[in-house]
């Protein structure tokens, strides 16, 4: 309620307070151990992905150089909003700056937006890969991949900037509390003592449009991908189609009708690397399982059991 005061009565916002998860002590340490072992295996399993990909020579193909790119973008995504909520765990006051709010609002939905044209360029290096095996090396170079990665960030960080550049130029006055985790552009918005439903529509808009192109572009694309597979008449024909995803490198070329035979297993090569790189591999998998396991059971029981928690937002995260 601000109608009743006056210009000298109203402050400018210099920092935002991130409530974060509520609850009691023990939870809160639940929280912070759970999310603290997920960021670290998160960002262990993207630089393992990255370290493999630069070093082993095989995998420098455009499959490959897009996955570590995405596991590069993974580990920034994850890093721009988990540390600070790591901190305020332990804080008293629970604040962020002003600006420190607003780059984390820029690279959460810069990042987010980067995403879904990665999937996309993903995508569509499989449609190639299964669709057009006889033109992918000639189509998907390496100086075509370099491009659609370059894309792929220039898209994600300018598709939001004018719209964040407004919310960031709205009178931002007390209060400055923010019942969230992150700095959201709702909450945000909300705390503005301007109208933003223009600006609102508009950002809403270009997410709306970014992520429904994408997910119809995905689709269509796996649709023809899963089309081609079903029209391959033969056994034969359908073991050299799914040769062609990445991974699945099953060699059957010089193999004539009469040496096949009905498949009744396939052979996933996995990752490449001699046996102490597979172990480093299984170790890290494992953990990160363990601990996905562990701290989604975790946030299921503290919902499940605390009925301060009953609330959509937690009842979604459950």
């Amino acid at each position: 309620s601000l109608g009743s005061m006056n210009n000298s009565q109203i402050s400018t916002v210099t920092q935002f307070v991130l409530l974060g998860f509520p609850g009691p002590w023990k939870i809160q340490i639940i929280f912070f151990s759970m999310i603290l072992l997920v960021y670290i295996f998160t960002l262990t399993g993207n630089m393992a992905i990255i370290c493999a990909v630069r070093w082993d020579h095989r995998l420098h193909t455009p499959m490959y150089v897009l996955l570590a790119n995405f596991s590069f973008l993974e580990i920034w995504y994850v890093t721009c909003t988990v540390p600070n909520m790591l901190v305020n765990f332990f804080s008293k006051t629970k604040t962020i700056s002003f600006s420190g709010c607003f780059t984390q609002f820029h690279f959460f939905f810069s990042l987010g937006t980067t995403e879904c044209f990665f999937l996309c360029v993903m995508a569509y290096d499989r449609y190639l890969a299964i669709c057009h095996p006889l033109h992918y090396p000639s189509i998907m170079t390496g100086q075509l991949c370099g491009i659609l990665v370059s894309l792929c960030w220039l898209i994600g960080f300018l598709g939001h900037s004018i719209s964040i550049f407004f919310i960031f130029q709205l009178p931002f006055c007390c209060p400055n509390i923010i019942d969230h985790f992150l700095c959201d552009v709702d909450p945000l918005m909300a705390l503005s003592s301007a109208p933003t439903h223009i600006i609102g529509h508009v950002f809403h808009s270009v997410s709306s449009l970014f992520i429904n192109l994408t997910m119809v572009y995905i689709l269509g694309s796996y649709t023809l991908v899963l089309r081609t597979v079903l029209q391959v008449p033969s056994s034969a024909g359908w073991q050299k189609a799914i040769s062609t995803c990445g991974s699945h490198l099953v060699s059957l070329g010089s193999m004539n009708n009469s040496q096949i035979s009905t498949v009744t297993q396939f052979v996933l090569l996995g990752f490449p690397g001699p046996w102490k790189i597979q172990i480093i591999f299984f170790s890290m998998i494992l953990l990160v399982y363990i601990f996905t396991l562990t701290g989604n059971m975790a946030i299921i029981c503290a919902v499940r059991w605390d009925h301060r928690l009953h609330t959509p937002m937690y009842v979604l995260l459950a």
